[in-house]
């Protein structure tokens, strides 16, 4: 397990659980240091207008364009304050580069702890030692590990201020083949039954059934020996919240190298969200998918409607005919215009996680619900492990790849599903209601 771990943003510390090995987070006071670095909007704050659901659109946030390439290093978090976690504007993360050779000692000095900083907001010490990050800083793989930390890290700080009844697990585990990762579940609490933010950063030699995975999608590999090293990062999550009128909710991004037998590297990205409510609530959706739409129109505004029909197709249970969830965005094998390119588009995303979901829980945890409604959440739980068991494939990478850790790729199934014989809600009912949008999805933002 890590050595002890930074505080959160000047509003958490660690405390380590030596039965277990692993670190829960906990109420404690603020580390002034940090603190500085922290920014939160709170609902009603700032001059800029606001949402109907305290989704903060001032400037310099997260949902404007450009911000994501020319913003300043800044150690990204959220202040304590329920009403700040929903409206959060997250800071944009900024491009990481060399430290000119013009530049001193002092300002090496400065640029150095400027990432030291940066990574103790993170729920962990990132995977990469810091030491090694700080040397190839403008690499792609540094940049992409800070970027998932950071999103972990706010996922984590914006649930856990929701659900004041729980505290996170934090698991750090190592691959013997190579890399590690970081799982963090906060499981049984008064809002949430079930939230895990898991962060991998493995490499190795892809094994031959994922290498067949990849090949399915087109990809043609050149192996080295019959063998293809790799070298793949990304941050997943799934929240399963306990009241049925607060929809479930998963996220991934993802970034995959791989050197073939010529020295050659193919890279890509991929990764998406996507909402699953057990009952349908058009505000809701409308909210979801505009936030969505917002952060891809910053870049192409071709994105959207191109990967919202991606997630459509993509989230099929196909034995049933019907969609997992009402969709969201989803992208694959994402390697054009270019590398820094794709990587700002999926900063927007990570960054939209937050103001496109945690309103939303806000909004219903305590919505009352009948016996009833619970019983139908629980089998739509059950097709969502159907789902993911059978079609994911980002949980059939998992399982294919040698030295995986279980525990944090099957995190995303629910504490509690129920599938009975021959369920078939009434017509026109609610239940009847969302069954016709996961078989006929919808245009939800024109």
């Amino acid at each position: 397990m890590a050595s002890s771990l930074g505080r959160l943003c000047g509003c958490r510390f660690w405390r380590t659980a030596p039965e277990h090995g692993s670190r829960r987070l906990q109420a404690g006071p603020p580390s002034p240091t940090v603190g500085r670095f922290c920014r939160a909007r709170f609902l009603g704050a700032g001059s800029g207008p606001t949402r109907g659901l305290g989704y903060d659109r001032s400037p310099g946030g997260a949902g404007l364009g450009g911000g994501a390439r020319r913003a300043p290093w800044l150690v990204a978090g959220l202040a304590a304050g329920l009403a700040g976690l929903a409206a959060a504007s997250l800071p944009p993360l900024a491009r990481a580069e060399m430290v000119p050779r013009s530049e001193g000692a002092t300002g090496a000095q400065e640029r150095a702890d400027e990432l030291a900083l940066r990574c103790s907001s993170f729920m962990a010490p990132p995977v990469t030692a810091v030491s090694e990050m700080r040397a190839r800083r403008g690499d792609m793989k540094t940049q992409m590990e800070l970027l998932i930390m950071e999103t972990q890290a706010q996922v984590c700080q914006a649930l856990a201020q929701l659900d004041r009844g729980a505290s996170f697990s934090v698991d750090r585990w190592e691959r013997k083949e190579g890399g590690g990762g970081i799982s963090c579940v906060l499981q049984d609490g008064q809002v949430f039954e079930k939230a895990g933010v898991s962060v991998s950063v493995v490499h190795g030699t892809l094994s031959e059934e994922a290498a067949k995975q990849m090949k399915s999608r087109g990809k043609v590999l050149k192996t080295i020996n019959g063998q293809l090293p790799f070298c793949a990062m990304g941050v997943s999550s799934v929240i399963h919240p306990k009241n049925p009128h607060a929809p479930t909710f998963h996220f991934n991004y993802r970034y995959f190298e791989i050197e073939e037998a010529d020295g050659n590297k193919q890279w890509w990205f991929g990764g998406g969200c996507d909402l699953t409510p057990t009952y349908l609530n058009q505000e809701d959706a409308v909210h979801f998918h505009k936030t969505l739409k917002e952060a891809c129109d910053q870049h192409d505004p071709s994105f959207y409607p191109k990967f919202k029909k991606w997630c459509d197709d993509y989230f099929v249970i196909k034995h049933r005919g019907e969609r997992r969830g009402i969709g969201g965005i989803f992208f694959d094998d994402l390697d054009s215009p270019s590398k820094e390119d794709v990587f700002h588009f999926v900063q927007s995303c990570a960054h939209a996680v937050v103001p496109s979901y945690i309103p939303l829980v806000k909004k219903h945890c305590n919505d009352p619900f009948t016996s009833q409604e619970k019983q139908w959440q629980q089998l739509r739980r059950g097709r969502y492990v159907e789902f993911n068991l059978l079609y994911d494939r980002g949980t059939k990478f998992g399982l294919f790849t040698p030295g995986s850790r279980i525990e944090s790729i099957l995190m995303s199934l629910p504490l509690t599903a129920r599938w009975e014989y021959m369920h078939v809600p009434s017509k026109n009912s609610k239940e009847a209601e969302i069954l016709e949008v996961l078989h006929h999805p919808k245009d939800w933002v024109h």
